[in-house]
């Protein structure tokens, strides 16, 4: 208990510690120090899907310029 209220006054002091935390349907932020979490999020949507690109876009490969290119 006494533990419990050190950790709690500690993060009223200085802020909390969160991490993001995931659980099946939700995503919230979780005290590492005193773990306290915030009301968070509900994930209830479907997750996007990945679409190929279709824009007809070339990736270009660049080459390091050297110092003895760079002098001539």
């Amino acid at each position: 208990m006494v533990t419990t209220w050190l950790r709690e006054t500690y993060c009223g002091l200085h802020g909390h510690d969160s991490l993001l935390q995931f659980e099946q349907d939700r995503m919230f932020l979780k005290c590492v120090s005193c773990g306290h979490e915030s009301p968070g999020w509900e994930l209830d949507e479907a997750p996007p899907t990945a679409r190929p690109n279709t824009e007809g876009r070339q990736l270009t490969q660049l080459r390091p310029v050297t110092d003895s290119q760079r002098a001539a």
